[in-house]
This record gives C-alpha cells, structure tokens and sequence, in this order.
C-alpha cells in the first residue's frame, strides 16, 4: 500500500481506538496527517460517518489479510492493525457427500501418507504446446475493492452460504473498529465489495458483498454478513410479459382472483389455533435423509431393493391428507372457477410434401417403401429445433417460433425486424399487387406477435412508415388492402404501453380523397 493507504489506516485507528486522555503530541506522531488544530477530542466527535470516509483514500483502500483457524472458517486482520477479524458460516446447504479417488498404494512406513487421491490441472502452453503451465493458485487474502449503495445490489443476486465477519472475542479494540465502520456503513446507506480467496492456492476466486449488521442489544457486538455475487456469466435474465399488460379477456375476472386468493390462504402452513408444521428445525432434508437410510441399508444388506418411502418423510413430501379433506370445497370451487382446455399438439402439415409428389409416382408404392415416413419424420424432427431466423418457406411459422423463445430476450427483437424487412420487401418489389395479398398475412401475423410480446410501438412505427412510403410512391391500392383488412394502430386497450388511442388507431384507416389539381 501507498502513503495515502497508511495515512487512513491511522486515521480510522486514531477515532476508534484512541482514548481521550492519551497525550495529543504523542498521538499527533503516531498517525502523522493531522492539522494542528485537530484534537482526539475533534475527531471522536465526527461520528460514524468520518470512519468510513476517512477508509476510502483518493487511490487505494485499506486491505484485509486472513489466515485460516482451525476454530472458525477464516481468521484475519487489518493491514498495518491489531484488529482481527473473524469468519463464521452462518448458513450452509446440505449437501451430499463427495465421492473421492481412494487409494490403498502407499507403504504402510509412510507415516503422512493419506488414502485421498490429489487431481492436479495442467493446461498447454500457448507458445509451446510441448510444455505445461500448472493452474495459478490464488494467495489466501480478502482484499476491499471499493463501496456502492446497497440499492445497487439486489437480493436475487446473492449466491451460495452466507458468512459472518465478526471481531476477535474478547478484543475490544478490534470491535470498535468493527462497529465504527458497520455503523458508519448504516447511516450512509453502503455496502462493501470484497474480492475473497478463502484458501491458499485455491483456485476460485468469488467476489461478494459486506452487508452491516448493526446488533440493538449491549452484550451482542456489531458484525457484517457476507454474500458472493455473480458474475456476468452467471447471470441469467428472462423477461416474461406481465398479466397487466395483456388485454382485459385474457385477464381473471374478480370471482377468479376470488377463488385463487382462497386457495393460497388455504396452504398456510400456521393456521390460527392450529400448531405450526413443517417447522425449519424440527425437519430434515428429505433427500439426504432419504439418501443415508439407503446408505446404511445397502453396506447391511447389498442386495436389497429401494425400500418405499418413509411414512415420517411422506408427511414433508407428500400433501396431508387432512388439511386437503378439511379444503375440500375451495378446491372444487378454484377447478369450477378455471375452464380447463386441452392444448393439441400441432404437427407439421404434410400437404406441401404430397404436393410436390411427381405426378407419375405410385402412390401405395411410395407408401409401403417408408420414404413419405421417413420425410414426415424429418419434417417433425427439425419443426423442434429452435429457428434462429425466419426463412422463405414457412415465414409466419418461423416468426411465430422465433417469438416463443424464451432462451435470450434478444429473439422477439430480430424476429419482428426480420419479419418487417420481409413485409416491406414485398411491398417494395410488388408487380401491380400480386405480392400485397402475403403482406397482408405477414403484417396479421406481426400484429397478432407484437401484441403478445407487449411491443406495440415496434408495430406502429413500422405501420406509420409503410403508410409513408405507399403515399410517396402512389401505392394507394396497398393502402385500400389494409383498409379493407382492417388492419390498424395497436391501441392502449390491447396493449398498456401503446400511445395511440382507439379513435387514433382508426383513423389512420380512413381513406384520404385525392387532391384536385
């Protein structure tokens, strides 16, 4: 660390661990970067806020350093300090146990040998594929990177366990520290982000986030929670079209929203008069548990079968059976309230195959040979792969499957330009309309999509533009078409983030009288 990195470290020392009958002069040396007129009295006085100020310099932060202790999970203390800092897991997953390389090879004289297998990773030299380049080992240590406000970080992106950074017990020095900074943090509304290798040589390396815990009683001391955050390969966006955005038919009416709320009150878990159940310390994981009653059947009887489930585990798996007797009557009215209609499973159409036949073919022949079948299914089969663009062949199906992705938000932007392209295409090279009847159909269908997708203003900038162009170019006969079709503006009743009324959508279908020269 630079000068100004050891100039603030004695001035976070100086406020929270300083006494005030401590001489002025000696303390002046000490921290070197006070004004002469500043005083421990001055200082104390600031508050919390000045702590952390006064942590982050012009160009550096204060580092953290930790060793590993066999009492906690991580040890540590400030650079350039006494004050020591520990970690603690205050949350964990179960999970199951590893199952590692075991080896019974080392000479029974081998007084530090272990029966554990160690995998080490090579990579191959770039420059020289001959050699090996062992995998870097990261050097144990938290290092501060800098502070946000804690609206910055939203509580989805939290990952993994949560730790606990808590002062040495029993140093008092290293808990006002702590509190200073934790308050100070508080009040300003900010949270800390950290770059934390928890091992040495351990190879991943998490950044994550110091939350202030700020403790109401006395004999309690004042802590931080850590959390990892995710990097930007981690995280995964999928933005789905909110039900108030779709049109009011598509919406539950008040009796439907009626019989929904019922059913949800009816899942509580602690009913009024009742005890509560499913109670976070009174039940195991149903997994692990299911998992190590099969462990200890199979190293008894290796020949056993899988046993069937556990009635104590059928309580925390399965529905009780009571609570759905008791319910019975707002079950049946949530299933009257909701019409339930079986969704077909549309199939490829084989017209176009039989169409294409050669007419001299027999048919039964080509039948019983399996080459129609065979076609069909290759039909079907590729009908399943996601269609990244829309091609000449099948237009609206390859739009209509482009808007239904839901593996990136970027396929309902480029199926709606590729299919504006396609529509003004055929206008553009239209010979005495022969082409405006298939943008009719293409313009229907990237309605029908845009107001699904909750994208009116991509439709009606588009519609506003054809209607310029065919007025440019006298194609007042494309203009009649979509007139006659009715095809108009995506207005607020259809979609809530459109602009246009539905006096304006219409308008725009109203034929203008040519002018009288």
């Amino acid at each position: 660390m630079n000068g100004e990195g050891t100039e603030a470290t004695c001035w976070l020392e100086c406020i929270v661990k300083r006494s005030l009958g401590e001489n002025e002069d000696e303390l002046r040396a000490q921290g070197g970067c006070f004004s002469e007129g500043s005083t421990p009295e001055n200082l104390k006085s600031w508050g919390a806020t000045w702590a952390i100020l006064l942590v982050r310099t012009n160009s550096s932060l204060i580092m953290l350093l930790l060793q590993i202790s066999s009492c906690s999970v991580l040890d540590a203390v400030l650079e350039r300090s006494v004050k020591a800092v520990w970690v603690y897991k205050k949350t964990a997953e179960d999970r199951f146990p590893t199952l590692k390389q075991y080896s019974d090879q080392a000479p029974p004289t081998d007084k530090f040998a272990t029966h554990e297998v160690k995998v080490d990773f090579e990579y191959k030299s770039v420059e020289e594929s001959s050699k090996v380049v062992p995998q870097s080992k990261g050097l144990k240590g938290v290092k501060l990177l800098g502070f946000t406000d804690a609206s910055n970080v939203m509580r989805h992106y939290y990952m993994h366990d949560v730790n606990i950074f808590i002062a040495e017990p029993g140093n008092t020095k290293a808990m006002l520290a702590v509190s200073a900074l934790a308050r100070a943090m508080k009040e300003m509304n900010k949270v800390a982000i950290l770059r934390c290798v928890w091992r040495q040589g351990q190879g991943s390396v998490v950044i994550g986030i110091l939350t202030p815990n700020v403790s109401d009683k006395d004999d309690i001391p004042d802590s931080f929670y850590f959390n990892v955050l995710p990097y930007a390969e981690d995280v995964r966006e999928f933005q789905f079209p909110s039900f108030s955005n779709l049109p009011a038919s598509w919406q539950p009416n008040e009796e439907q929203q009626e019989a929904a709320d019922n059913l949800v009150k009816m899942l509580d878990l602690a009913p009024s008069g009742s005890r509560e159940t499913l109670l976070p310390d009174l039940t195991p994981n149903p997994v692990l548990e299911r998992f190590y009653r099969h462990l200890e059947l199979k190293s008894k009887h290796p020949d056993a079968a899988v046993p069937p489930l556990d009635e104590s585990l059928k309580k925390i798996t399965e529905p009780d059976p009571e609570l759905l007797s008791q319910n019975k009557p707002i079950i049946d009215a949530f299933r009257r309230r909701f019409e339930l209609k079986e969704n077909p499973k549309l199939k490829k159409s084989t017209r176009r195959l039989f169409r294409d036949r050669p007419s001299g073919l027999n048919e039964e022949a080509s039948m019983g040979d399996g080459s129609d079948g065979q076609a069909i299914k290759s039909i079907e089969n590729t009908s399943t792969v996601g269609v990244e663009k829309i091609g000449d062949s099948t237009p609206i199906q390859d739009f209509e499957a482009m808007m239904s992705r839901r593996d990136s938000p970027e396929w309902v932007g480029k199926a709606i330009n590729e299919m504006k392209n396609k529509i003004f295409d055929l206008v553009e090279d239209s010979y005495e309309g022969d082409n405006y009847l298939k943008a009719l159909e293409y313009l229907v269908a990237l309605r029908k999509g845009c107001v699904l997708e909750q994208e009116p203003k991509q439709f009606n900038d588009f519609l506003h533009h054809l209607y310029k162009y065919c007025e440019k170019h006298n194609l007042n006969s494309f203009c009649e078409s979509l007139a006659s079709k009715e095809i108009m503006l995506i207005n607020k009743t259809e979609a809530a983030d459109s602009e246009v009324t539905e006096d304006e959508a219409r308008s725009l279908m109203v034929k203008k009288e040519p002018k009288l020269e």
